[in-house]
């Protein structure tokens, strides 16, 4: 179908310029498309920009050229949407300071890889919007789990903050990425003439508020439990400063001792006492005494033989610990360095590992038994970003307990966009999520994905609040990202289908 309009003659005059000009210009795009990721939220921005990016994919002459726009428009939108990624190198400038600009620059080219991987399969199949989506929505779906995976800033993220967030408990990740390409292409076909363009733009606008209506009520009733938050707010340059250990520490003991009202169980952040679980007895009773014995939920670090665990402790009345999670999914480069000892001869380090390999993996998901307050899936920090991690869990819980430690991520982007993706899984798996982090945002989540209470980021303080219920096991839940798979598929197939029988045609 010919293309009419302003939108169609600017594309047309980016596609004839020179390579680099268009590969400027596509890197630019990509990074104002990027503003619809937290903190800043610009969603239309987002749907302008792939709406944009689709117009210059169906002027590729082929897939080679496809691909070249996928990795310039992906490496712009990464640059923007990931500028965290080098807070964690700036926490020791002196040992890690170096590596912080190629580390965004190395990763931002190379998740856009995974862009010019689908847009150039988009192509070959056939291009137009079947090959589009479905090469972006496969791509996608492929970074989450791809090395270990890296499912940070998909498209579909942008929406998190909309009602439209209902549809991932039925969709996940994927169905609100694929949502977000569709009113991308719509929006072009729109603007470039398309005459059915404008009637299925209403329809999808339509989903919005469907979805307000369809999100069930999953606030907390009268008897909930209560949940003591505690963000002790460390900088991560001084978390560890032997100077500071104990202040942040007796902060943490104040918070838990505070109020005239006890709560049903207090949580404290990861990596919050400064002790081996082994040598932890007496440090375990002190914390039990301030918290006036209610169970404590404690981020710390564990020894077993030679394997040093990033761990999750449940302590209850008088120190004894009643339950013990290792966190099993964890940062490349950052706990644990593939070929760690090798690369330790050449000063290259884990941030948060200690020596050469650095941490080692647990033994996987599992659900813990906190009594009156039910069954908890334990996460810390990166874990909550997997989704194929909670539905690996063995059973249902009735809550997910998220402990993190966001300052390595900064001030500005990165501690939002988890924040973010924390709502994401409550809203996917219908959960409600006790989130506590060092720095902020310490949070409370409802089982839709809406933050009922919360402290802000980089503040010192406590917050007791009320646990939401549970919602039934949603669809995606029971099905994961296979349904969302199968589309993607169905529509590359398609794609190839139709551009096979147009070329019968001439």
């Amino acid at each position: 179908m010919r293309e009419t309009g302003r939108a169609a003659a600017l594309m047309d005059r980016v596609a004839g310029r020179s390579r680099r000009w268009r590969l400027l210009m596509l890197g630019a795009l990509g990074a104002v498309t990027a503003l619809g990721q937290a903190p800043v939220g610009a969603w239309p921005l987002s749907i302008l920009g792939f709406a944009l990016a689709y117009g210059l994919f169906r002027r590729a002459a082929g897939g080679r050229q496809a691909a070249v726009i996928g990795w310039a428009f992906g490496t712009g939108y990464f640059l923007v949407s990931l500028n965290w990624i080098i807070e964690p190198f700036l926490v020791d400038v002196a040992r890690h300071g170096w590596m912080a600009p190629f580390a965004l620059l190395g990763l931002s080219g190379g998740l856009a890889l995974f862009w010019a991987l689908a847009l150039g399969l988009g192509r070959a199949v056939g291009g137009g919007a079947l090959g589009f989506i479905g090469g972006l929505g496969l791509m996608e779906l492929a970074r989450g789990y791809v090395l270990t995976g890296f499912p940070w800033a998909q498209p579909g993220h942008v929406l998190i903050d909309t009602p439209l967030l209902h549809w991932a408990s039925y969709l996940g990740s994927a169905g609100l990425t694929a949502l977000l390409l569709l009113a991308a292409v719509a929006l072009w076909r729109a603007m470039t003439g398309a005459r059915w363009a404008l009637p299925a733009l209403g329809a999808m606008a339509l989903l919005w508020p469907v979805a307000a209506v369809l999100t069930p009520e999953a606030g907390a009733g009268p008897e909930a439990a209560t949940v003591r938050l505690i963000q002790p707010n460390a900088p991560q340059h001084e978390k560890w400063d032997p100077d500071k250990i104990q202040g942040f520490f007796d902060r943490q003991l104040a918070f838990s001792a505070a109020g005239e009202t006890r709560p049903d169980v207090i949580v404290w952040p990861e990596t919050a006492v400064p002790v081996m679980l082994e040598n932890a007895a007496r440090t375990l009773e002190v914390i039990s005494d301030a918290a006036g014995g209610v169970p404590v939920v404690v981020g710390l670090q564990r020894r077993d033989e030679m394997r040093l665990f990033n761990t999750l402790a449940l302590v209850e009345a008088g120190g004894s610990v009643a339950a013990v999670y290792d966190k099993h999914h964890l940062v490349p480069f950052g706990e644990y360095m593939p070929y760690g000892d090798q690369l330790a001869r050449f000063g290259i380090h884990g941030m948060a590992a200690k020596d050469g390999q650095g941490f080692s993996s647990g033994p996987g998901a599992q659900v813990i038994d906190m009594g009156a307050l039910g069954r908890a899936l334990p996460l810390i920090c990166y874990e909550g970003v997997f989704a194929q991690d909670l539905r690996a869990a063995p059973g249902r819980a009735d809550f997910i307990l998220l402990i993190t430690n966001d300052a390595w991520f900064g001030k500005f982007s990165g501690p939002y966009q988890h924040l973010a993706q924390a709502r994401l899984r409550s809203a996917e798996f219908g959960l409600p999520m006790i989130r506590v982090a060092n720095t902020g945002v310490s949070a409370m989540i409802d089982a839709t994905g809406r933050i009922t209470d919360a402290l802000p980021l980089g503040e010192a303080g406590w917050r007791d609040a009320a646990l939401p219920p549970p919602l039934p096991p949603t669809v995606y839940a029971r099905l994961g990202d296979a349904p969302m798979l199968a589309v993607f598929l169905v529509l590359l197939a398609l794609s190839r289908f139709g551009h096979r029988r147009a070329r019968a045609r001439t």
